[in-house]
C-alpha cells in the first residue's frame, strides 16, 4: 500500500473510532433512550428512541460537512481550508473546556423530539465539527484544479460526506445502542445515576487533539 492509501485507511478508521466514542458518551443521548424504554416498558421504544437520536446526529454531521462538499474551490484551497477547520476545532475544544457543565441527560423527552435534541446537542458539542478535518483529508486530491470539473468534484465530495456521516452514525448507533441495552436490560437507570461519568473535559480535549493531529498531517503529509 502507498502512503496515500495508509493515510486514507487511517482517516476512515478515525471516522469509525469517533462514532464509537460519540456513542459511548452519555451526553449524546443514549440514557434518554433507556429512559424512554423503561417508562414505556418496551424494548421497541428504546430502539425507536435510538433511531431518532441517530437521525439527529447524522443530520448534524451532514449540516457541518456538506457545505465543504459543495465548495468547488476545495481543490485549489484544500490546504488553507483544512488548516482553518483544524484551528476552528481546537478553538471549539478550548471553549468547551472553559465552560464545562454536567450534562443533564436523564430527563424525559418525547421520542418525537429526540431527533431535534440530538441534532442540537451534536452541533453544540462540536460532534460534526470533529469530523471536518478528517472529511477534508478524505476529499484530498492530487489533481490540479483545471483537470477536474467543478460539478464532478462537488458530486464526489457530497458522496464522501454522506459516506462519512453513514459510517460514523452506524458506529455511534452500535456503541450507544449497546450501552443503552445493557443499562435497560440488566443495570437500570439507578446504576447510571450512581456511577455517572462526565466526559465533558475528555470531549473538549479530544476536539483539540483531532485539530492538532489534522494540522500535523497537513504540515508533514
Amino acid at each position: 500500500m502507498s502512503g496515500h492509501d495508509w493515510e486514507q485507511l487511517g482517516l476512515w478508521s478515525a471516522v469509525l473510532a469517533s462514532g464509537l466514542y460519540h456513542g459511548v458518551n452519555p451526553a449524546m443521548g443514549w440514557p434518554l433512550a433507556v429512559s424512554n424504554g423503561l417508562l414505556a416498558h418496551s424494548g421497541r421504544a428504546l430502539l425507536a428512541a435510538l433511531g431518532y437520536l441517530a437521525a439527529g446526529h447524522a443530520l448534524a454531521v451532514l449540516a457541518v460537512t456538506l457545505p465543504f462538499g459543495m465548495l468547488s474551490a476545495l481543490v485549489a484551497w484544500q490546504a488553507q481550508i483544512r488548516i482553518g477547520a483544524s484551528l476552528l476545532l481546537i478553538a471549539g475544544g478550548i471553549a468547551l473546556l472553559l465552560r464545562r457543565g454536567h450534562p443533564r441527560a436523564l430527563v424525559r423527552i418525547a421520542p418525537s423530539r429526540l431527533a431535534l435534541w440530538s441534532f442540537a446537542v451534536a452541533i453544540a458539542h462540536g460532534a460534526g465539527l470533529m469530523l471536518v478535518p478528517i472529511y477534508l483529508g478524505l476529499c484530498r486530491t492530487n489533481s490540479e484544479p483545471g483537470h477536474q470539473a467543478a460539478a464532478t468534484l462537488a458530486g464526489a465530495n457530497l458522496g464522501m460526506a454522506l459516506a462519512v456521516a453513514l459510517l460514523h452514525t452506524l458506529a455511534m448507533f452500535a456503541m450507544g445502542g449497546g450501552m443503552a441495552w445493557l443499562v435497560y436490560r440488566y443495570l437500570g437507570l439507578q446504576f447510571v445515576s450512581r456511577s455517572w461519568f462526565n466526559l465533558e473535559a475528555v470531549w473538549a480535549l479530544s476536539l483539540m487533539l483531532v485539530g492538532m493531529l489534522a494540522l500535523g498531517l497537513e504540515a508533514f503529509g
